[in-house]
């Protein structure tokens, strides 16, 4: 029919009449397999538009052939019924091939007249955003989380264990259920556990209780030295240490549990040459009992640290490989009882002030002396479990090919009740919630929709980071942004937020939208934000979030929260992580506290992939950016006046870089205040600009094996801004660690990394123009 069509145009024209017009229609399942053809001859005004079709009238006029003019009617009959007799036959070849096929498919194969005109994507309408909002609100209900909780509830689900692997296949049918489609992400990773030699301590040549909590990942051996207390290992806590001349080296010191993860509790101490620690928590800060264990790792890492950088999908495949952050002395855990007979015995100076207000059944905090010794011994061991990830995705109407991803760890040591019960129950609530809402109210979420159940979350987000170092690649051109969903509950009187920049402005909104599960008629943010939310609510992110490696390691925008306690800590790694001791922890409203949660993420959530532009403000880092840099220049100029740095050193290209990056994302924000948001190919090209600034922080000029969390402004290193401030404190008091030309290779580093984001941010290479 076409080839017919063609003829008869050029026979009388010489120019087909019309064109083939294809406009992209997508299915349910976000492919753009179905074509709606459209032939039309009025579509002058959009080829004229493009420049094209000048002569449109000359193209549209009859033209008559000359030679028909030479001929008899005898003859022009012939040719008129020749004519007629091959339209017949190609209207007879059309319709028999075209019979069986869809008339609103078109075969890749098919004759295209001309040049096909650009083809503008078509927006997919969704309900309102005040209709969502109300949806998720009355779908996530307080009875499903509670059936959830009971259900997922587990008294022994340790990492690659056979109950962390019934929980897995557990969630896995749950997301079947709902229609999502899943998989399942497999790893070998190396554990510690409790050896058949239990761990000791030992002081002043006695056994000193029963040691029944562990701490992973410490150093297997025997270690011994005079006792030292050191408050809660902090950095400020060594320093006040050296400046009453004490030295840590060979000391076994004893720190509380709290305001900092283990690891970095234990490699202050290493960097000391410390020969051991032992962690205890103090009654001033837990309300357990006395011989309760505790539990942990002391990785100063996240992932396999036996594997690092890379996944541990076969440590076979691998040669023999350590991670840095592991400690090279021992380090164990201890419990109220132990502490308080050891302490109590202590002698030597008095402990600084501030550093005797701890609850422990002792007349006074002593630092220790000589004679109060103490001997570690560790005898963990290391073994390989295989562990499961379980992913559903619900797939996106739009683009099915940008994702976010919502995550809760599924282990846990002991009962693990707020640690990974509650987060894997709104898990599944908010993963039925969403499918339901796409089911049965027309919802149609424009980006992907990941639902992720981790295993090895105990030993320091394992299964979470194998899966980015399996996957990085690809996620670091896909995944928008991560949600976390650890330790969402672990009190009631306190709300605090761990985030990107790019995130802040979103939580905020959100922190307005959704009441306050402790005076319904206030918001979250009235309750709990006050008139500087930022210092009332965010907190730095660290290792001991869960998000950290999304964000440090994979450049991926990610948020925890949680709502806490301003006085106790949460017994996380206890066997007294239980539901009932969670009531009691927020006063009988965990139920309350969890749908508050869960709506919070599913309107962060909802508002990501809902919007035509991702709601990330990439305008926020410019602050962060310029703190950093102030700092920067008021240290080297303090250097340069005292004679510790040369002049030759400079600032422009520190400064040059940030204001780069100021003026490339002011430039974007007002390209999307005037964009044409139902231009769905230039909301994308946005979207991909914006959603590439996190991944342009990470430093390209680190190992991966060397430092893993590579963000310039959040991760940790040599490589980081905060590292530059603290490098420029040591020349300025002339410290051995001190090397200016180390600290001019950083900061030269440092300056193109922000440089080189800016330069990403500003757009295409086409669209810039450095001066010579």
């Amino acid at each position: 029919m076409d080839q017919a069509r063609t003829t008869i145009s050029k026979i009388f024209n010489g120019e087909p009449l019309s064109y083939t017009r294809f406009n992209l229609t997508q299915n349910m399942e976000g492919d753009n397999s179905h074509v709606e053809m459209k032939l039309s001859s009025d579509v002058d005004d959009e080829v004229d538009a493009n420049g094209v079709g000048e002569n449109r009238n000359q193209h549209n006029r009859p033209y008559y052939p000359s030679k028909l003019n030479k001929h008899s009617p005898k003859t022009i009959c012939r040719f008129v019924i020749g004519i007629l007799f091959l339209f017949i036959i190609g209207y007879l070849i059309g319709y028999l091939s075209n019979r069986n096929t869809d008339k609103t498919e078109v075969k890749s194969n098919c004759p295209v007249f001309n040049e096909i005109a650009p083809v503008r994507a078509e927006a997919v309408y969704s309900l309102d955003w005040s209709d969502l909002r109300a949806l998720l609100k009355q779908k996530l209900t307080i009875a499903n989380i509670d059936t959830s909780l009971k259900e997922f509830s587990s008294a022994s689900h340790q990492a690659g264990s056979t109950g962390d692997e019934a929980l897995a296949n557990k969630i896995m049918g749950k997301f079947k259920t709902f229609g999502m489609s899943t998989w399942t992400d497999e790893h070998y990773v190396k554990v510690h556990e409790p050896g058949s030699s239990n761990n000791r301590v030992l002081f002043r040549g006695n056994v000193v209780g029963k040691t029944e909590g562990y701490l992973a990942y410490s150093a297997v051996k025997t270690a011994q030295g005079a006792a030292l207390y050191a408050h809660y290992g902090r950095a400020e806590d060594f320093r006040r240490l050296q400046e009453l001349n004490i030295d840590v080296t060979g000391k076994v010191v004893l720190v509380r549990a709290g305001l900092l993860s283990f690891a970095e509790k234990v490699a202050n101490a290493a960097s000391l040459n410390a020969s051991a620690v032992l962690i205890y928590p103090d009654p001033f800060n837990y309300n357990i009992k006395e011989d309760t264990a505790l539990f942990g790792h002391v990785h100063l890492g996240t992932g396999d640290p036996y594997t690092p950088g890379f996944p541990s999908f076969n440590h076979t495949q691998f040669p023999p490989a350590q991670s840095s952050g592991l400690p090279s002395i021992p380090a164990q855990t201890i419990t109220i009882k132990q502490a308080t007979e050891i302490m109590s015995k202590l002698g030597g100076r008095t402990s600084p002030l501030g550093w005797s207000d701890g609850n422990l059944r002792v007349s006074m905090y002593k630092l220790g002396g000589d004679g109060d010794n103490i001997t570690v011994e560790v005898n963990n061991v290391l073994i390989q479990k295989k562990i499961h990830n379980v992913f559903g995705v619900i797939k996106g109407y739009m683009d099915a090919d940008r994702y976010i991803v919502i995550g809760a760890q599924r282990d846990a040591w002991g009962p693990g009740y707020a640690r990974s019960t509650v987060g894997t129950s709104l898990l599944v609530e908010l993963a039925r919630t969403i499918t339901d809402m796409i089911k049965n109210d027309g919802f149609k979420p424009k980006r992907s929709i990941i639902f992720a159940s981790w295993s090895a979350g105990e030993f320091g987000s394992v299964g979470a980071t194998e899966w980015l170092e399996g996957y990085l690649n690809s996620l670091n051109l896909k995944m928008f942004s991560y949600i976390s969903l650890d330790e969402v509950i672990s009190g009631s009187d306190s709300f605090k937020a761990s985030a990107s920049p790019l995130l802040y402005e979103l939580l905020e909104r959100t922190m307005k939208q959704v009441s306050s599960p402790i005076d319904a008629t206030k918001s979250l943010h009235e309750q709990f934000a006050g008139s500087n939310w930022e210092q009332s609510v965010m907190e730095h992110m660290g290792l001991s979030h869960s998000s950290y490696p999304f964000q440090t390691f994979s450049g991926i925008p990610s948020i925890s929260f949680r709502f806490t306690s301003s006085s106790k800590s949460y017994p996380f790694g206890t066997t007294e992580d239980t539901d009932q001791y969670l009531q009691r922890f927020t006063s009988s409203k965990t139920l309350q506290l969890a749908k508050t949660a869960g709506e919070v993420v599913g309107l962060v959530t909802l508002r990501l992939v809902h919007d035509h532009l991702l709601k990330l403000n990439m305008v926020k880092y410019t602050s962060v950016i310029r703190n950093y840099v102030s700092q920067i220049k008021t240290k080297v100029e303090s250097c340069q006046t005292s004679g510790r740095l040369p002049s030759t050193v400079t600032m422009q290209w520190l400064l040059s870089a940030q204001g780069s990056y100021d003026r490339a994302a002011s430039a974007l924000a007002s390209v999307i205040q005037n964009s044409d948001l139902d231009d769905m190919e230039q909301c994308r090209i946005i979207n991909n600009r914006i959603m590439r600034v996190e991944g342009n922080l990470l430093s390209p000029y680190v190992s991966l094996r060397e430092s893993l969390f590579r963000h310039i402004l959040l991760g940790s290193g040599s490589h980081t801004l905060a590292a530059l401030v603290d490098h420029l404190e040591a020349i300025k008091g002339g410290l051995e660690n001190a090397d200016i030309d180390q600290f001019k290779n950083q900061l030269a580093l440092a300056t193109w990394t922000i440089q080189g984001c800016a330069n990403a941010l500003a757009g295409e290479v086409w669209d810039m123009d450095n001066e010579i």
